[in-house]
């Protein structure tokens, strides 16, 4: 087994540009799929079914290039001008002119948005019927994995029985291993191979500054920075942290058009999995090859969380996948050593272990921005030997079994919870 050319082939897999949150983009990518599979004049009708947990994401947040939220929107365009090439960045090009076709595509009625009974926490299916035939297309497991094509009847792919890329626990080798040995291996990877890390941090970093210039989505990032000019609040590390990663959430779900470097099939993931590391590099002289070493340190343990609790589920990923990794990244700038690193894990999960997923909003950027501050606290405790000790709560004796309960209170404990959120929110829409 070579760790470390695994670990670069999941960052490689698993940190990738999207624009948009990555649930209705991932609609509008099966949705252009489906279109592309054949060749038509006129749209019969498109029905489009999704699992709950894309639902509840895509129910309330901007859509890149328009001024509509929602996975209607995300299906017509993806209809009218997605390019299923460009996977999760397909509606980068949209123009004005299709978002007003694929508004009058809404109008006529023929797009219709289900949800499916299934407890995969990715699943689309689009159903294409135009006056040339008919075509489908599904995207399960991860948001641009295509596991079924079929045109006019005939299956181009077919991976649903288990023959394609799958998810299931076991598969990556990486998720069975302790985390202060990935750690290690990813500080012995040759900084070319783990460069590429850095260009996902100026990506992530260019959205936040643009949520800095002006108020956009709830403005918290930008009410943070006000707060900062004024002396209200400390320039320090926790703030900075808070404020970029809150700054750039602003501006993705509000639905600007801007590409962010996603994590784990996540643009939130990937903005609170990196910009904290950014805050760091702002306030420390840190050389290149030591942040992208934080930054893979960083994705790799939200990949490992979330492959336990699901790229979807009850609980913010941001808040408990994504920020432990930044936690733990910054605990290892710091010079932590092994129990440190493990211990800024723990913090982390003692704190925002409760904190649940209401689906993607412009109310997200509160949530990253407690991740962000949270990731500083429990970096900054653990390498003072502030841990939480063993058998408090859900924390366990290693951090890899802390994630395996973390998994129980995902899978088993909130699945009721899960169906209770989606419900509540399906409840508020028919009053909206």
């Amino acid at each position: 087994m070579n760790l470390e050319k695994i670990i670069v082939e999941t960052l490689k897999e698993e940190v990738v540009p999207a624009i948009g949150c990555t649930e209705p983009v991932a609609v509008a990518l099966a949705c252009a799929k489906a279109k592309e599979l054949i060749k038509f004049e006129e749209i019969d009708t498109v029905k489009v079914l999704v699992s709950p947990n894309i639902y509840k994401n895509g129910l309330s947040v901007g859509i890149p290039n328009t001024d509509q939220v929602g996975l209607y929107i995300a299906s017509a365009l993806g209809i009218v001008g997605g390019n299923s090439e460009r996977e999760l960045e397909v509606l980068k090009d949209i123009t004005k002119e299709q978002v007003e076709k694929a508004k009058a595509l809404l109008d006529s009625g023929k797009v219709a948005l289900g949800i499916k009974d299934t407890d995969e926490k990715i699943y689309i299916e689009v159903n294409l019927s135009t006056n040339k035939g008919t075509s489908k297309a599904i995207i399960k497991e991860r948001h641009s994995n295509f596991v079924y094509l079929e045109s006019n009847g005939e299956v181009l792919l077919n991976l649903q029985e288990g023959n394609g890329e799958s998810d299931s626990k076991g598969e990556n080798v990486l998720y069975t291993l302790k985390i202060r040995d990935i750690v290690r291996a990813i500080e012995k990877i040759p900084y070319n191979d783990i460069k590429f890390m850095l260009d996902g941090l100026t990506m992530n970093e260019k959205v936040a500054e643009e949520g800095l210039k002006q108020k956009k989505g709830l403005g918290v990032g930008f009410g943070f920075h006000e707060s900062m000019k004024k002396g209200i609040l400390a320039d320090d590390l926790m703030n900075c942290s808070m404020m970029l990663t809150a700054a750039s959430s602003d501006v993705r779900m509000s639905g600007v058009s801007m590409p962010v470097m996603s994590s784990n099939g996540s643009g939130n993931n990937g903005l609170t999995a990196i910009l904290p590391i950014a805050a760091y590099r702002k306030k420390f002289d840190v050389d290149n090859e030591k942040i992208a070493r934080a930054v893979a340190i960083s994705h790799i343990i939200n990949s490992y969380i979330k492959h336990y609790i699901g790229r979807l589920s009850a609980i913010c990923g941001c808040g408990v996948a994504a920020g432990t990794g930044a936690g733990a990244a910054i605990a290892w700038l710091m010079g932590g050593n092994d129990d440190q690193i493990d211990g800024a894990i723990k913090n982390m999960l003692a704190d925002t272990s409760g904190m649940i997923c209401d689906g993607a909003k412009v109310g997200c950027a509160l949530k990253l921005a407690t991740s962000a501050s949270a990731a500083v606290q429990s970096a900054l405790l653990a390498v003072n030997d502030n841990i939480v000790p063993p058998y408090n709560g859900i924390i366990a004796e290693s951090v890899e079994e802390t994630i395996r309960n973390l998994n129980a209170l995902s899978t088993k404990g909130m699945n009721v919870t899960d169906h209770v959120i989606l419900d509540v929110m399906k409840g508020m829409q028919t009053k909206a």
